[in-house]
């Protein structure tokens, strides 16, 4: 599929800049409640490589689809190919829904309401608030982000991994700034008076 393929005419442009990282575009998307899209290239391929861009569209400030042009990936694993990309240039355009609704009746690019909030974002506060804005009967779709997240949160061992991976860097930026006899190991730790 080709971005070409989804039928989006060029919309009109709002917001054109370098954002710090995609929770920036979603937050926007979501307070201007806007129906559009936005294309995104991250900053470090920015003279590099044009098509390493995404296209994320909203309805109401929900998003609907995404779709990443390097790797010709729609929805979910769209979201995956952009999930790394930290600043990026940012252009978001306002556009009539009827102009959308060929591209969002297409099934394969199509992405929960929550799940760019969730696995781009990170911001279960972004997640909630753009739960609570979508529309009742795309909630159900395909799982969303807090399914993902009640199951990250059963899974212990993937929590010990990061607290793990936490303490590790830690006590590696402790040793750096002179500090690793100042942490408590965890061990119950000595008497504090002396």
């Amino acid at each position: 599929m080709s971005v070409d393929a989804l039928s989006i005419p060029r919309g009109r442009l709002v917001r054109s800049r370098v954002v710090e990282g995609v929770d920036v575009v979603l937050a926007d998307a979501l307070s201007r409640a806007l129906t559009g899209y936005a294309v995104l290239v991250p900053q470090e391929t920015l003279l590099l490589d044009e098509d390493d861009r995404a296209v994320l569209t909203f309805e109401d400030g929900v998003p609907v689809l995404a779709y990443h042009v390097g790797t010709d990936a729609g929805g979910p694993r769209a979201l995956a190919d952009l999930a790394p990309c930290g600043p990026c240039r940012l252009d978001l355009y306002e556009l009539a829904p009827r102009h959308l609704r060929e591209a969002h009746d297409t099934p394969e690019v199509r992405v929960p309401p929550g799940m760019p909030a969730e696995r781009l974002a990170g911001d279960p506060s972004l997640v909630d608030r753009t739960r609570e804005r979508a529309p009742a009967d795309r909630l159900d779709e395909g799982g969303d982000g807090l399914d993902a997240l009640e199951a990250f949160l059963e899974d212990e061992a993937r929590i010990d991994a990061i607290r793990e991976e936490a303490r590790a860097e830690a006590e590696r930026r402790a040793a750096e700034w002179g500090l690793a006899g100042h942490l408590d190991s965890g061990t119950g730790g000595g008497d504090p008076s002396g």
